[in-house]
């Protein structure tokens, strides 16, 4: 074709059909740089194509729902439960019909780089997202199952406009809207899994701030869960005030 590798490879990236007559003759070029990049192009395309799979299936729900005429749906989640340290947050997001958000996952599955990414694309594609936190404190006064649905209300309290309908990861709420509790949510409804994105990412900030605030405790690093860095650094500064006092081993040094 008289192209060079470089200009092979960008001609690559503005091709998606495999059966395109542009990457048929790329691939007739037998030098070996090529042949590499169309084996990447490739398995590209294949995990686009994956991608894409589970995308549709994760819109399941939502599309249930708007077939039933039910349009401001929001996927719930929260993150946080088990650290020993910071708050409880969770998300409520209803993300537009036509919203684009191919690839989106548990949180917890995704690089902290695609989350970054997933952040800001899903505040984009949201109609309404809202934020609800739990301190530590209220967490010791109310027990953390309690604290983990008072966050999810207030998140959704933040919404504008209100939902009709909640799609929360395995949770169900004290509250005159209708609702969907599901077993994983977060990596079975797109919904949920942009709820548990903005949810995580706030928290994470929330913790990195923490850590600043306190740099001989780590929590940038272990985001107060309760790692051996975290545990040695109890025990020979004590607890502050963002420990939760109700949980092992912190209510041994209350």
């Amino acid at each position: 074709m008289g192209y060079s590798i470089k200009e092979l490879k960008e001609i690559l990236e503005t091709i998606s059909d495999v059966n395109d007559e542009t990457l048929r003759s790329i691939k007739m070029d037998e030098r070996i740089g090529v042949q590499k990049l169309v084996a990447k192009w490739m398995k590209d395309q294949e995990k686009r194509k994956l991608a894409l799979e589970k995308y549709k299936l994760m819109q399941a729900y939502e599309e249930d729902l708007i077939n039933n005429g039910v349009t401001l749906i929001a996927g719930v989640d929260e993150v946080g439960r088990g650290p020993l340290a910071g708050p409880v947050v969770a998300a409520a997001v209803i993300l537009k019909k036509d919203a684009n958000l191919i690839g989106i996952d548990d949180s917890k599955k995704l690089s902290k780089g695609k989350r970054k990414f997933f952040f800001e694309q899903i505040k984009t594609e949201a109609v309404s997202y809202g934020i609800g936190i739990c301190t530590s404190k209220e967490i010791d006064q109310h027990n953390i199952y309690e604290a983990t649905k008072i966050a999810m209300e207030r998140a959704i309290s933040n919404l504008n406009p209100s939902p009709q309908h909640l799609l929360i990861d395995a949770m169900k709420l004290a509250l005159p809207i209708s609702q969907t509790s599901i077993i994983k949510g977060d990596a079975n409804s797109i919904s949920i899994a942009a709820a548990s994105v903005l949810a995580k990412e706030t928290r994470d900030a929330m913790m990195e701030e923490l850590g600043e605030k306190y740099p001989e405790y780590g929590f940038e690093k272990h985001m107060g869960y309760g790692t051996k860095e975290h545990l040695n650094a109890i025990k020979e500064k004590g607890i502050i005030d963002e420990h939760r006092r109700s949980f092992a081993p912190i209510k041994e040094y209350s």
